[in-house]
């Protein structure tokens, strides 16, 4: 199965990461298309895979989009802010064109299974990866298996308790919630805070990056405690270009007071960390997904 050339898709709101490469992680080469309409993008993506012959596919698709194999929408995405989009079977449109064995999940779960399979979390059965840039996503493996329960884990949308010193105003940047953590600590609401900069271009601001760790860190505490996961691993523009991450590694352990007392938590700098795969898990856990589809 090495041998045979896999496809990987990382579907994203902005963006569509086309790849090839092979079961042991190794990606060969890469395309990007934007994302416009399904009829106008799928029409790209089927057309560079079709010039590949590839032996199966793995798609990370964003979200929400019904990710359990039982549902009977799976493969389609759901209500989203992107409407043209809205109720497409993005899992059957690339089954049909194609013809070859898909593996299908969100963008964060791809993710969290390549850092799984080939990063920081090999080994391990029980692992959040979450990403902050434009949204906040988590992938969350629990016993070896990314979570399909009604729908895919939206962890990014949990409440924060607001700071006081917060300038944001009564509507964060998410539409539907005030105080979830994508809406305070995500792309938009980093621009909306602080006059349209990028978390890149603050950086070396104490009191912005002490109040997003601060989020962050809340954030750390609740998937801690609900999850129980022997690692963390965080990637994503906000995350990848701030010391964000360390930062809200501190306050967590803070937070969590001593409450829990393991090996784990004794080695926090190695517990909540950076991803390891330098921007490449998505991509990498699509091979993954792809090879798991072409040995069923």
């Amino acid at each position: 199965m090495e041998k045979q050339l896999l496809g990987a898709l990382e579907a994203g709101g902005t963006k569509m990461v086309c790849a090839t490469g092979y079961a042991d992680g190794t990606i060969v080469e890469t395309a990007e298309f934007p994302t416009t309409t399904p009829e106008e993008t799928m029409a790209l993506v089927v057309d560079w895979f079709k010039q590949r012959s590839i032996a199966a596919l793995g798609i990370g698709a964003f979200g929400p989009t019904a990710v359990n194999p039982s549902s009977p929408h799976y493969g389609h995405i759901l209500e989203t802010p992107k409407t043209a989009w809205r109720f497409f079977d993005m899992l059957g449109s690339l089954q049909n064109e194609l013809n070859v064995p898909c593996g299908y999940d969100t963008d964060v779960n791809v993710a969290c299974l390549g850092e799984h399979a080939f990063g920081c979390a090999q080994g391990l059965d029980n692992v959040v990866y979450l990403t902050i840039g434009t949204g906040v996503g988590a992938g969350v493996m629990v016993g070896g298996q990314l979570i399909h329960g009604m729908l895919h884990p939206e962890a990014g949308h949990i409440l924060v308790v607001r700071d006081p010193a917060d300038t944001i105003g009564d509507d964060s940047a998410c539409p539907y919630h005030s105080n979830c953590l994508e809406g305070l600590i995500a792309g938009p609401a980093v621009k909306k805070r602080w006059g349209g900069k990028r978390a890149s271009e603050l950086a070396e601001d104490p009191a912005a990056m002490d109040l997003l760790a601060g989020y962050l860190a809340q954030a750390l505490m609740t998937y801690i405690l609900c999850y129980a996961p022997q690692r963390i691993v965080i990637g994503g523009g906000v995350a990848d270009h701030t010391p964000v991450v360390a930062l809200a590694r501190k306050k967590a352990a803070e937070l969590l007071n001593g409450y829990l007392v393991t090996p784990e938590l004794e080695d926090i700098d190695s517990y909540i960390v950076n991803n390891s795969l330098e921007g490449k898990q998505g991509i990498m856990g699509c091979l993954a997904l792809g090879a798991q589809a072409l040995a069923q």
